[in-house]
């Protein structure tokens, strides 16, 4: 029996080096678009906790070409360590919510880099209409396609509350319509969303076990400087994670989560120019290694962490 990578968990970065026998990186891309929330087709103001970045705020610059905003990230990484494989990672706003063929323009422009592994674009199951599947399944026969899905939450009136702005059952559709075409889904998940307590964040993971998912990112909630989220926490304050109270809700959601779904993400970055709270997640590295210290700790390496 072996550990998933040193980890006591299925993480991208032992499911990368299965697939590819070598370490791959993710570079962070915008192509420019906009999103439905806030365009106004569904709304104006986007997520409630969405910053004017639009999720994309340690994404490449957007005047820059894919070709070029690869090559810009794929020089700095290099200049830290060797890497010669990379995720072309579309992650700034909806990113399928363009015309399909400046889709087939920015995608294929990454696809075909010689160095690009893959990619994953994040986007939103409303945004999949079928000339955009079938782009997908297209690309996907050249290299892998991930979609990435921003669910956040099971739960309607969290849903509602934070604008989302579609229903669970938009999801489900969009999950299964993207899988029976042979795509790997990829689900986000913000875990401290006001009004959710352990057992309703945990009913969202119990709720993904159940769906055909082959990847989870697990996201602390940030409350950002210009949201109308930091508005509403200054007018409403509402509790946020502590550092330990954190690291436990990762431990209980990675201690049910169904082992063959791939964990993509512990935590996440807030810009620090823009953090309001919580403050102590502003050092990533710090907060990963209380997550594996706690791992280590309670002994859960042992178990059901062994495959």
């Amino acid at each position: 029996m072996i550990l998933w990578n040193d980890k006591p968990y299925h993480s991208l970065d032992y499911e990368l080096k299965k697939r590819y026998g070598e370490k791959v990186y993710r570079l962070a891309l915008n192509a420019g678009m906009t999103c439905p929330n806030r365009d106004g087709r569904i709304g104006t103001g986007g997520c409630i906790f969405c910053s004017a970045g639009g999720s994309g705020d340690f994404a490449a610059d957007s005047a820059l070409s894919i070709h070029g905003q690869i090559e810009q990230a794929r020089i700095r990484l290099q200049n830290k360590r060797p890497v010669n494989r990379y995720i072309a990672y579309f992650q700034a706003y909806t990113n399928t919510y363009a015309p399909v063929s400046y889709l087939r323009s920015v995608f294929t422009e990454a696809i075909l880099h010689p160095d690009i592994a893959l990619l994953s674009i994040a986007t939103r199951p409303d945004c999949l209409e079928p000339p955009v599947l079938d782009l997908l399944t297209e690309l996907n026969q050249i290299k892998p396609v991930w979609i990435e899905l921003g669910l956040q939450t099971m739960h309607e009136n969290t849903a509602a509350f934070i604008r989302r702005g579609y229903s669970l059952s938009t999801f489900e559709d969009a999950v299964r319509r993207l899988r029976d075409r042979g795509i790997e889904v990829i689900t986000h998940v913000i875990l401290g969303l006001p009004g959710e307590d352990r057992d309703r964040m945990l009913e969202t993971i119990r709720y993904l076990n159940t769906r055909d998912i082959q990847g989870i990112k697990l996201q602390l909630l940030h409350i950002l400087k210009g949201t109308d989220l930091a508005a509403h926490y200054e007018q409403q304050p509402f509790e946020v994670f502590t550092l330990e109270s954190y690291v436990r809700m990762i431990l209980s959601c990675t201690e049910i989560l169904r082992p063959d779904i791939v964990i993509h993400r512990l935590t996440g970055d807030g810009p620090g120019n823009l953090l309001i709270a919580p403050l102590w997640s502003r050092s990533k590295r710090h907060v990963l290694n209380a997550i594996h210290q706690a791992f280590r700790s309670q002994n859960t390496w042992q178990g059901k962490y062994f495959q």
